[in-house]
């Protein structure tokens, strides 16, 4: 005989908000997390930039849901070990702390849920973004008409940006097309051409000058080269703010020299391309306005929770062009396009919801005292450590410092920038240590708003102490 189906077993109510009133249990829920976050960003002085001790909690769900004090405690353990954005030594990266509007709008964008592959899916806030997108763009000088797409980071925005001026130039089957960009150019090429199916060696990189900008002449030299050898090109790629030193390539030239070859100009701006945004600053990316597209990352400066960034273009129907697929599953769109089909992701959060609402929250004023401070800062600080000849000191035109001792040969520099960086943990101030040119340096990044000249003088104050103490080492390796 056939056995009796199981009984079904009872299912628990599910915890999801009521649709039909004022959920208590949702807003409770909501307040007490908001709460701890609000006590884990009032305490950011007193903690240091990387947490003393992380512990990690219970990671696979358990049979039965968890309640929300549960759910809370160890919410609290995580946040507890996480990285410190907000406290003023924080200074190693381009992460700064967030703008609290950035932060709700975060939370928004999460309890909203829609999706931006669509339409009839995010109704308003895909009209938001063609409208936030196409006014950044013109800000930049890009022009009328001009727009673009927000991105999860600049990585994907340089790859998308290639993508598209790979097709514009109908050199999608040719295996021999290359890029051309610096030789400080961002890691992010070297991953695009991965995915791109092309060689390591399709990436020309083009000499650097003393400013750490791209060498002009060496790339007219490369541009004249690769026509001589018919060798195709799907775009030169310019940067506005290297990761070591914020450089910005010669972005006139650069376009002029675009424009005699026929060549695609992308500009890689996630560090440097807000600074275009403010008429003050708008002299650091003299000639941004002239590119085919630009990559830009209001995350790395201005507060905007991640991620934010964006792929602006003075054509945006280039975008569609090289990724739309109909998407025959949905609705026609009736305001401007489907999201999905103006770039390589499909499903996507409305980030530019926090972005927007940052913004506003800033407005143009405070956008340009971002700006202002975080310039103010590095020249406080190249002021300090210029006193100190025994440091070379490598700057742009933004708000990041490097350093390294004069002269050293790759091993003292290494063992004096992994010492010294200890020393500042110790002191509460967190620097980089990034490779540059063979050696190690130590990175400051200025963007932080809450640090002051104190933490600025602290610094110099631990750098100066580890100098004499090398001395010694540095003469023998120079011997």
């Amino acid at each position: 005989m056939a056995s009796a189906p199981p009984a079904p077993r009872a299912i628990p109510p599910l915890p999801f908000a009521s649709p039909h009133q004022l959920d208590q249990r949702l807003q409770e829920f909501l307040e007490q997390a908001s709460q701890q976050l609000c006590a884990w960003l009032a305490s950011a002085s007193s903690r240091g930039p990387l947490p003393a001790l992380s512990v990690l909690p219970g990671v696979e769900p358990e049979q039965g849901g968890l309640a929300n004090a549960r759910l809370l405690a160890d919410l609290q353990l995580v946040m507890d070990g996480a990285y410190n954005p907000a406290h003023p030594g924080a200074l190693a990266h381009l992460d700064p702390p967030p703008l609290p509007a950035s932060i709700a709008a975060d939370l928004i964008c999460a309890g909203l849920n829609n999706n931006l592959l669509a339409e009839e899916l995010s109704p308003s806030l895909s009209r938001l973004e063609r409208h936030l997108a196409s006014w950044l763009a013109e800000q930049l000088g890009l022009g009328p008409g001009s727009g673009g797409v927000a991105a999860s980071g600049g990585t994907l925005a340089n790859l998308m940006a290639l993508v598209t001026a790979r097709q514009q130039a109908g050199l999608g089957c040719r295996a021999d097309a290359v890029v051309v960009a610096s030789a400080d150019g961002h890691v992010s090429l070297n991953k695009a051409l991965t995915v791109m199916g092309l060689p390591p060696a399709a990436l020309w990189a083009v000499p650097t000058a003393a400013d750490g900008g791209m060498d002009p002449a060496a790339l007219d030299h490369t541009l004249q080269h690769l026509a001589a050898q018919g060798i195709p090109v799907i775009a030169v790629v310019a940067t506005a703010g290297t990761t070591v030193r914020g450089s910005v390539d010669p972005l006139a030239r650069s376009a002029a020299l675009c424009r005699r070859h026929g060549h695609w100009l992308h500009v890689d701006g996630a560090i440097g391309a807000v600074f275009g945004l403010s008429p003050r600053h708008r002299h650091r990316v003299e000639g941004l306005a002239l590119a085919d597209s630009v990559t830009i990352n209001p995350q790395k400066l201005l507060g905007i929770t991640k991620t934010s960034s964006l792929l602006l273009l003075r054509r945006p129907e280039a975008l569609e062009q090289a990724f739309g697929t109909g998407l025959p599953y949905m609705e026609p769109s009736w305001g401007g396009g489907h999201g999905g089909e103006c770039g390589l992701q499909g499903t996507r959060p409305a980030d530019v919801l926090k972005l927007w609402l940052g913004l506003r929250q800033l407005g143009l004023d405070g956008i340009e005292a971002v700006l202002d401070g975080a310039i103010q800062r590095r020249r406080q600080l190249v002021e300090l450590l210029g006193s100190l000849p025994a440091l070379e000191l490598l700057q742009g035109r933004f708000h990041l410092l490097a350093f390294t001792l004069r002269g050293a040969e790759a091993s003292a520099a290494e063992t004096w920038s992994l010492t010294t960086r200890h020393r500042l943990l110790e002191q509460q101030l967190m620097l980089s240590r990034p490779l540059h040119g063979g050696r190690h340096h130590l990175k400051a990044v200025l963007g932080n708003p809450h640090t002051t000249g104190a933490e600025l003088q602290r610094l110099r104050a631990v750098v100066a102490a580890s100098l004499p103490a090398c001395s010694g080492h540095l003469s023998r390796t120079s011997r």
